[in-house]
């Protein structure tokens, strides 16, 4: 890929921040699951958290805090709401991954920069100011009223920039969130920055790269 987009998208949580409700509830649970079960019980919490964006928007702590009444559930564990929240507290204090800045610094002056996240609008311009590059828009779930992987985040951001998907370069960690349904509204230009969240299908027509200092060369920069 060798192409100037008029913008260039990105996901925010898990490809630009490092999101880490995985993190925290290794930690929470670590006395209530054993070692050896604990990378299913990540693989369950990940996948309810999926279900929850698939229906009606709701606020993200109320995906998290549904998704872990669903896995501890499923576990037979006690839901704590104490413990639930402070996972739904830490989500605007998580920073990014350590190749973002100098990644985002070498196109953000160049080319403008677009946010698409699964994210609360209360929550969400913290996270992007410890990106410490400049954002020409910040769009979330709850401004589309719907959650990636639905079309209408996307449609809700292709029509706020006032652009074509053809005109556009979106990125993201995630297929199953996102480059699926780029795909699908007709994005064609799209980058997926390996960070381990998923495994590949390259009929998605995708550039995989090991992180964001890869994007520069993608747009010829």
């Amino acid at each position: 890929m060798t192409f100037r987009p008029k913008y260039i998208s990105f996901d925010c949580y898990g490809t630009l921040i490092n999101y880490k409700p995985n993190d925290m509830a290794k930690v929470i649970f670590a006395d209530r699951v054993a070692a050896e079960r604990m990378p299913q019980f990540l693989a369950d919490f990940t996948a309810y958290r999926l279900d929850e964006v698939l229906g009606p928007w709701q606020p993200l702590g109320d995906v998290l805090k549904n998704a872990l009444r669903r896995l501890t559930r499923k576990w037979k564990l006690q839901y704590i709401d104490a413990e639930a929240q402070s996972i739904c507290d830490a989500v605007p204090t998580w920073g990014p991954h350590p190749d973002v800045v100098a990644g985002l610094a070498k196109i953000a002056d160049k080319i403008p920069l677009v946010i698409l996240s699964n994210a609360d609008d209360k929550d969400i311009l913290k996270n992007v100011k410890l990106l410490e590059v400049p954002f020409h828009r910040v769009y979330t779930a709850e401004q589309a009223q719907a959650y990636k992987p639905r079309m209408r985040p996307f449609e809700y951001m292709i029509d706020a920039l006032g652009c074509n998907p053809e005109d556009m370069l979106h990125v993201s960690s995630s297929l199953r969130y996102d480059l699926m349904t780029a795909n699908d509204v007709g994005i064609r230009d799209k980058a997926w920055i390996n960070r381990g969240h998923g495994p590949g299908n390259p009929e998605y027509g995708y550039t995989e790269i090991a992180d964001a200092g890869g994007l520069a060369a993608l747009v010829g920069l």
